[in-house]
């Protein structure tokens, strides 16, 4: 996770990210992150689309551009975390379990 996102969602930014999400898909886009190419730019890890947009990515990274509307666009779940964080140079890290249940 970004450390733009240590503190967690907020109730602005679940504002803003709806109302990305309403304009994306008002244009007609299933998944704007892909249809845009940044799953083609950068080191963006292996994945499949999955066509719905249920997130927003941050096409210059939080860090730089706060959450400005014009550098948000809709994405789905898999593209955005294929794409990640932009500066940190690809997708984000790996789930690694610490514990498993059971043991």
């Amino acid at each position: 996770m970004s450390r733009a996102w240590q503190a967690g969602s907020t109730r602005e930014w679940r504002r803003i990210r709806k109302e990305v999400l309403e304009r994306d898909r008002a244009r007609g886009w299933r998944c704007r992150a892909h249809q845009d190419g940044w799953c083609r730019r950068g080191n963006a890890r292996a994945h499949t689309c999955e066509g719905h947009m249920a997130q927003v990515h941050h096409v210059r990274g939080r860090a730089v551009t706060g959450d400005d509307p014009r550098y948000l666009v809709g994405s789905c779940p898999a593209c955005n975390v294929a794409v990640g964080d932009p500066l940190a140079g690809g997708g984000d890290p790996v789930c690694v379990p610490v514990t498993v249940w059971g043991e």
